[in-house]
């Protein structure tokens, strides 16, 4: 009874991942599109390097502008306040300060922010870059 007509299929066991690919680039335009929206703040133009590191901890946002005003969490602080203003945040725990300093202003104003930062207790300092294109 199982004449030449009678071929058994057998079942599809084969993922089509063409529709996966497809949501995912999707997802990976609307991530490029909407990254950069969300980290606007001041402007300030970053020095570049070849090495970067990116931490998780409890964060704390430190900002000089080209005029040399600090910010702390985009709130402009006083130079000489800021000691002041970063102990009660110390307080709380773990703290990572971010420093994104303008590529203009001097070396020794921004190790006078660091050390004003190092005072209020802060262990850890890191310094914001942005990345060098890449060289074909």
């Amino acid at each position: 009874m199982g004449g030449a007509t009678g071929k058994r299929r057998g079942s599809l066991s084969e993922i089509n991942v063409t529709p996966l690919v497809d949501v995912m680039l999707v997802l990976l335009i609307i991530f490029m599109i909407t990254a950069p929206m969300m980290t606007r703040g001041i402007d300030i133009d970053l020095p570049r390097v070849q090495s970067g590191s990116d931490a998780t901890e409890n964060r704390i946002m430190l900002a000089i502008d080209a005029e040399r005003r600090v910010f702390l969490n985009q709130s402009p602080v006083n130079l000489h306040l800021l000691q002041e203003r970063l102990e009660p945040l110390v307080r709380d725990g773990d703290v990572f300060v971010f420093l994104r300093a303008d590529a203009t202003v001097p070396y020794g104003y921004v190790m006078e922010v660091v050390d004003q930062v190092k005072r209020a207790g802060v262990v850890k300092v890191g310094l914001v870059t942005q990345p060098l294109p890449e060289v074909p």
